[in-house]
C-alpha cells in the first residue's frame, strides 16, 4: 500500500554550527513545512589529509551545543558519518525532501566537487536545494571594485534573528528513529588541557571578555606569543566553524568601540574586514589550494628534504622561537599571526622547501582551519604572491623582540628552561665550558641548528628578490591587483 510521506525541509549545516544570524535556518522557516537540521560527518573529509580529530571534537562540542538549545523545541540534530548523498537517501526513506538550505562553502576541492555532486543528485531527485552567501563572501564574482563597500553594508545590515518555536522541527522522537539507518556518531569528546572548547555560548564568553576587557592591551601584545593568548580575541575557531557570524562579532566590536580604545578595537575590526577578503580571494582563486596564484613563481623549485621537515614539524630545528611555536601549536592548536607567519617563512625561506609541503601539516594543528584563509596566508608568508612585501622573518630577532624573558620558550621547550636568557634564545652560542658549566650539552638536551640562518636567508631573498622582476612575474602581480583590486597602501596587511 502506498503511503503518502510527509515533505519536510533540511537545514544542512556545514561552517555554520549557530542558530541565530543564519540565514539557512531563517530561510528554513519561512514556509510551514517542518525542519530537519542535519549534520553529516563526511567520510571522505574524515579521511582528507587537512583535517585532525580536533576539528571534529570541536564540531562535535557545536553540535552538543546546539542540542542543548534545541532541546526545549523538542528537536535536535541528525548527525550521521556517511556521504552526502547517502545520507539524504536514507532520509528519503521516512520523508519526502523539498528543500535543502545550506551556506555557500568556500571550502577544498573535495567539497567543492562534493557540492556539484549533490547538485546533480537534487535535480535528480526533484529537491531544491538553497544556498546564501556565508559572511559576505560573494560566488561568481569577476573582479571586486566595489566588493568592500557591500561587505561593510551587509556587516551593519540587520542581524537576522530566528523565532524558534516546537511545531517547527521534527519531534527528537522521529530523528530518534532515522537514526536507525545511519552509523551511531558518538559526541563525546575528551576532555583536553589546552584545546578551546566549541559552541556558541563558549564564543560569547571569549567575546565578552575581550570586549569588556582583554582588548584593552590588543595592540601591544598582538604580536608576542605568550601574551598574546590573552589579550587576542581568541575567536578564530568560533568565526571558521560558524558558532558565531562574523556580523555579530563585527557589530558587538562597534558598539565597544569607543575614543578610550578606539586604536585597538579599529584594529581587531580591521581584521575581520581582511579575514573577509582572504576567503573572498580564494574563492575567487580556487587553484591556491595546490599552485601559487602568482603563476610566475610556480617555476620555483625548491629541493624537498624530509630531515629538514621532520624537525620543523616536530620541533627539533635548533632555533628556540621556531620550535616553541610548533610545539605550542600541535599541544593548543592556537597559534598569533606573527608566529604563525614566521613558522611558515621558516619552512619555506630558512629551510627553503615548497609552501605546499607545510599545508596539510599546518592546516591539521590549526583548530581555526579556514581554507580561504590557510592557503592566502601560507603563499603570502612563503613570498609567492607577487603582490606582498617579502618577509624572511629571523626567529632570533622575533624572539628578542617578543618573548623577550623567554617565557615562551621556557614553557614549550623546556629542555631550555633551567639556561640564563641569552642562552634561552640563542643555545648555540654556549662555549664548551658554558656549557659544562650549566650541565647542558647541545646536541644532547637540543639541537643544533639544522641551517645556517645567514647563508640561507641571503639564499631565499636573492632568489625571490630577483625572482620579483621577472616578466610572468610581474604580468600576474598585475593581473592579481587587477581583479581583486587591491590599492599600493593595501599590499601589506597583517591578520591575527
Amino acid at each position: 500500500m502506498h503511503i503518502n510521506k510527509e515533505e519536510i525541509h533540511v537545514v544542512w549545516f556545514k561552517r555554520d554550527l549557530r542558530l541565530q544570524d543564519n540565514e539557512a535556518i531563517q530561510n528554513a522557516l519561512a514556509s510551514d513545512k517542518r525542519v530537519l537540521f542535519l549534520y553529516v560527518f563526511e567520510d571522505s573529509l574524515i579521511d582528507d589529509p587537512h583535517y585532525d580529530q580536533r576539528h571534529w571534537n570541536f564540531i562535535k562540542q557545536s553540535i552538543v551545543a546546539l542540542n542543548l538549545e534545541l532541546k526545549k523545541y523538542n528537536t535536535k540534530v541528525l548527525c550521521v558519518q556517511t556521504e552526502v548523498v547517502n545520507a539524504f537517501n536514507q532520509i528519503f526513506n521516512s520523508f519526502k525532501i523539498d528543500t535543502v538550505f545550506s551556506h555557500q562553502e568556500t571550502g577544498l576541492l573535495i567539497t567543492y566537487n562534493r557540492d556539484k555532486e549533490f547538485t546533480r543528485y537534487c535535480r535528480n531527485n526533484s529537491v531544491a536545494w538553497k544556498e546564501n552567501n556565508n559572511n559576505g563572501v560573494l560566488r561568481g564574482l569577476l573582479n571586486r571594485a566595489d566588493w568592500f563597500e557591500k561587505w561593510d553594508d551587509y556587516m551593519y545590515d540587520t542581524q537576522i534573528k530566528n523565532e524558534l518555536h516546537t511545531k517547527s522541527f521534527l519531534t527528537f522522537e522521529e530523528i530518534t528513529q532515522l537514526e536507525k539507518y545511519f552509523n551511531t556518531v558518538d559526541l563525546e569528546t575528551p576532555k583536553h588541557l589546552y584545546f578551546q572548547k566549541g559552541g556558541t555560548k563558549m564564543a560569547w564568553r571569549y567575546a565578552d571578555t575581550f570586549f569588556e576587557k582583554r582588548h584593552e592591551k590588543y595592540m601591544y601584545n598582538i604580536s608576542k606569543p605568550a601574551l598574546a593568548r590573552e589579550s587576542c580575541s581568541r575567536l578564530s575557531p568560533y568565526l571558521a566553524w560558524g558558532n558565531v557570524s562574523i556580523r555579530q562579532i563585527f557589530q558587538e566590536a562597534t558598539k565597544y568601540k569607543t575614543d578610550a580604545n578606539k586604536r585597538h578595537l579599529s584594529a581587531f575590526i580591521s581584521r575581520l574586514r581582511w579575514q573577509a577578503h582572504f576567503i573572498q580571494k580564494f574563492e575567487m582563486e580556487h587553484t591556491m589550494e595546490n599552485a601559487s596564484i602568482n603563476k610566475g613563481y610556480q617555476k620555483l623549485k625548491k629541493s624537498i628534504s624530509s630531515e629538514y621537515q621532520k624537525a620543523w614539524e616536530t620541533g627539533e630545528t635548533g632555533f628556540p622561537l621556531i620550535d616553541a611555536s610548533m610545539r605550542c601549536l600541535k599541544e593548543t592548536g592556537y597559534l598569533n599571526f606573527r608566529m604563525r607567519a614566521m613558522v611558515v617563512s621558516f619552512f619555506t625561506h630558512i629551510l627553503w622547501q615548497p609552501w605546499q609541503a607545510s599545508s596539510q601539516h599546518l592546516s591539521k594543528l590549526f583548530l581555526d582551519f579556514e581554507p580561504g584563509i590557510h592557503f592566502s596566508q601560507l603563499q603570502m608568508n612563503a613570498g609567492e604572491t607577487g603582490i606582498n612585501t617579502l618577509r624572511i622573518y629571523n626567529p632570533i630577532k622575533n624572539s628578542l623582540e617578543h618573548d623577550e624573558d623567554g617565557s615562551f620558550i621556557k614553557k614549550w621547550v623546556p629542555e631550555l628552561a633551567n639556561l640564563s636568557i641569552p642562552f634561552i634564545h640563542e643555545p648555540y652560542l654556549m662555549t664548551p665550558l658554558d656549557q659544562q658549566f650549566n650541565n647542558f650539552e647541545l646536541g644532547v638536551q637540543y639541537p643544533k641548528p639544522i641551517v645556517d640562518i645567514k647563508v640561507a636567508r641571503k639564499k631565499a631573498s636573492d632568489t625571490l628578490w630577483n625572482m620579483k622582476k621577472n616578466a610572468a612575474v610581474r604580468e600576474e602581480s598585475e593581473r592579481i591587483l587587477k581583479k581583486h583590486m587591491l590599492s599600493d597602501r593595501n599590499r601589506t596587511f597583517k591578520t591575527d
